[in-house]
């Protein structure tokens, strides 16, 4: 007999209850769901995890977006909320910014696993984002800017509008390092250049590089693509400005943001740490909810033997100490 403070139930009545919660996940691909959740127990276990929060979750599947393609990662998350339903009786499909992190991936896993038609667009579009690069300086990089490393891309930008010579980083998630190294394998032998990116069509790569009026439209493409709303809005500040505010977004630091980037004034990189999705939902926390900190007031008796040594009273009354405690 199993009792709660509300009720007892036989034994007879909770093997019933397992027996249809084991019935809840497909029959076929069960073991898939054991694995997929094993594994994400492990993890907590090994991070300290108590408490499966949003912030966990996008911790975990962001580390695994490394690894997985967008597709993969959906299917992992789709397994874990089912498990995490049945199992702990949590909704993960309520958090908001997890949502938002695969919404995101997938749109971009859907561009970049589209046909052969974008290569260059494609290749423009992972720099552009992960390397926070204005326009003129996508169209000016060159071959020799960027070095393949195996399980990534060390990218310099050796001139910029702030006269700050930046290097960034394209690691091996998804297909990305495979476009760029399929792109580079296109390139004709006879190029007397050394521009980075080049007219692609039909499968091949022509020797004329590509200008700043067709690079600057690679965001405008992309949300064509995708059948995005207000399409002429999207610029090529958009490459630069949707990698800053995804760095906003996780949480990153203006000095972080501004070295990224390469921006010397601090103002650019805190309008984008004002308008990140993360910042803004704090806000709304803090209007809607209440301020994050809790004012409390206790009455403390204070003798002698319990004041450090480095601590001194002297002719003192009425003292009152004020202790904001973080929730």
């Amino acid at each position: 007999m199993k009792c709660t403070m509300n009720n007892c139930e036989s034994e007879e009545i909770v093997e019933a209850a397992n027996i249809a919660i084991s019935n809840l996940l497909p029959t076929k691909s069960r073991s898939l769901y054991y694995i997929a959740y094993n594994r994400f127990k492990k993890w907590c276990a090994e991070k300290n995890v108590q408490v499966y929060s949003e912030n966990v979750l996008l911790a975990y599947f962001s580390e695994n977006a490394k690894n997985y393609k967008s597709s993969t990662l959906w299917a992992q998350y789709s397994i874990v909320k089912s498990c995490l339903i049945i199992y702990d009786n949590i909704d993960i499909s309520k958090f908001p910014k997890l949502i938002a992190f695969f919404e995101k991936n997938r749109e971009i896993d859907r561009f970049l696993s589209s046909d052969k038609e974008f290569l260059t667009i494609k290749v423009g579009l992972i720099l552009g984002i992960a390397g926070a690069c204005r326009t003129d300086e996508l169209v000016n990089l060159t071959v020799d800017d960027i070095e393949d490393v195996g399980s990534s891309l060390i990218v310099k930008i050796p001139n910029t509008k702030t006269k700050i010579p930046r290097i960034f980083v394209v690691t091996d998630v998804g297909n990305m390092l495979e476009l760029f190294r399929k792109y580079l394998s296109l390139r004709p032998p006879h190029v007397k250049h050394k521009r980075l990116f080049l007219y692609y069509k039909a499968g091949k790569c022509s020797s004329q590089p590509v200008g700043k009026n067709t690079m600057g439209k690679i965001p405008s493409v992309v949300a064509s693509y995708l059948k995005l709303p207000d399409v002429a809005c999207y610029t090529g500040h958009c490459l630069r400005r949707s990698s800053a505010t995804l760095l906003a977004d996780a949480g990153v630091d203006m000095t972080t943001i501004k070295r990224h980037a390469g921006w010397k004034s601090t103002t650019v990189a805190e309008g984008y740490v004002e308008n990140s999705i993360e910042n803004k939902t704090k806000i709304a926390n803090q209007v809607l909810v209440g301020t994050t900190t809790s004012a409390i007031t206790k009455t403390v008796n204070v003798s002698e033997s319990n004041i450090p040594s480095n601590i001194n009273f002297e002719n003192c009354t009425n003292v009152t100490f004020n202790l904001n405690v973080n929730k």
